[in-house]
């Protein structure tokens, strides 16, 4: 039974996973030991997901994943690995080991790969395809992110291993998904936010289509996926029966379009176009400028509107007969603004912060990353952790965001090195004696 697998897995992961092999400090050995104790109480522990995924929405799926106690082995290109392990600056420097004059571990690879195993693994190779095939036999999840029909030659598209395992929870991540007209294209974030109406309703409102500041919809597709993942195995467990996942960044960005796509949907009008921090249809609703930067002021409803006239220190405004309602500001929208905006002014963003404390008003500074990563409720809310990388020493990565009360996600272990747990899984799961492993070593095979 499925069940019965599951807590096989548990006990299979607690038994199995090793720290790091001897070339690591004994801190982190320690750290190391001491997660796999935490990890028995996480909603995924006993979970083993094999990771085929490189770049950012695969891997920040499998970090969620991880994150909830799955033990997750990411397979790696032997030599170059991920390819965000190249992209940098920034990197955080070796301080230790043999590679302290390299450029040290990119910033972008630590951001999706905590609590991971990184085992290098080339399957060009009929003996790399025939690890995989031993993987997947003890594997709960695969995740991959390949153009459809790429892993056919490898042997590992879902046709050939559902049948190695049937119980196997398949997940495909592509640009434009397994079927349609475009499969076949290759997506990354910035062209399906272009093609699939992000970028027309992101900017300000007179200038061009722009991006959103992080690559929103690959993180979304991350997300979709982790829950279908996660829905699968809930399924599965009634079932018995493993499935394939088609999860397509374009279909996810439509999606999460939201109250704009039902919009558009139920007007059969375009869209209104860019709004830059302002609303379409509530007003104020949107970033103003202040002596030294800029806050956001919601006047969500005629009584916050009447509390920020307050504040202002303009009461007659809220009963202006163009202001006193909703629908009259947006039809004066530019001259409210203009007046808002000329007190504003007056003072700096943390003297309006003073200003509007505990008025009810919703409102908040704009703030730049840094100022983000050092704010006091992020702080409070325990969204940045130190940890102990082993090569790098101390670093700082942002938290699991989201807190339990009896389960405690959090980072167990730091994001591998290239390969560093490739004897471990080699020996431990595939059953394989150093002397093999050197042997594959030695042909290219792992690293």
């Amino acid at each position: 039974m499925v069940i019965s697998r599951v807590s096989h897995g548990l006990s299979r992961s607690l038994r199995l996973r090793r720290p790091f092999n001897g070339s690591i400090c004994p801190v982190c050995r320690g750290l190391a030991t001491a997660a796999e104790a935490v990890s028995s109480t996480l909603p995924l522990a006993g979970i083993r997901v094999l990771d085929m995924t490189r770049v950012l929405a695969g891997p920040y799926c499998t970090q969620i994943l991880g994150d909830l106690g799955a033990e997750v082995i990411k397979i790696e290109h032997p030599t170059r690995g991920d390819d965000t392990r190249a992209w940098g600056p920034p990197y955080a420097k070796h301080i230790r080991g043999e590679k302290q004059d390299g450029p040290g571990e990119s910033a972008y690879f630590l951001s999706v790969n905590r609590n991971k195993k990184s085992l290098g693994l080339s399957f060009a190779s009929p003996s790399g395809v025939s690890i995989l095939h031993h993987l997947v036999k003890t594997c709960d999840v695969l995740v991959e992110n390949y153009l459809p029909d790429t892993l056919q030659k490898y042997k590992m598209d879902y046709a050939t291993v559902s049948k190695i395992s049937p119980s196997l929870i398949y997940a495909s991540i592509t640009g434009y998904g397994q079927t349609g007209p475009y499969r076949k294209r290759a997506g990354y974030d910035v062209m399906v936010e272009a093609e699939m109406g992000l970028m027309h309703i992101t900017g300000s409102r007179d200038g061009p289509p722009v991006k959103v500041g992080v690559a929103v919809t690959d993180l979304t597709t991350g997300l979709y996926t982790s829950n279908s993942i996660m829905a699968a195995l809930l399924g599965r467990a009634k079932t018995g029966k493993g499935q394939h996942i088609d999860v397509a960044l374009s279909d996810c960005q439509v999606a999460t379009l939201a109250n704009m796509a039902s919009s558009a949907l139920i007007s059969g009008q375009p869209d209104s176009g860019r709004w830059g921090t302002a609303h379409p249809s509530i007003v104020p609703y949107q970033g103003f400028k202040t002596a030294d930067g800029d806050i956001l002021l919601g006047g969500g409803n005629d009584r916050l509107f009447g509390i920020l006239c307050d504040k202002l220190r303009k009461p007659e405004w809220a009963k202006d007969e163009r202001f006193f309602t909703n629908s009259v500001r947006v039809e004066n929208r530019d001259l409210l603004l203009e007046l808002i905006e000329a007190e504003t002014k007056k003072k700096t963003t943390k003297e309006w912060l003073d200003v509007l404390d505990e008025s009810g008003m919703p409102y908040a500074a704009v703030n730049d990353i840094q100022g983000t990563l050092h704010h006091e409720h992020v702080l409070a809310r325990d969204m940045v952790k130190e940890v102990e990388h082993p090569m790098c020493g101390p670093m700082k990565l942002v938290n699991t965001p989201v807190k339990y009360s009896y389960s405690k996600p959090s980072i167990r272990t730091p994001p591998p090195l290239l390969g560093q747990h490739t004897d471990e899984i080699l020996r431990d799961i595939v059953g394989m004696d150093a002397s093999k492993i050197k042997d594959l070593r030695a042909e290219g095979v792992v690293s």
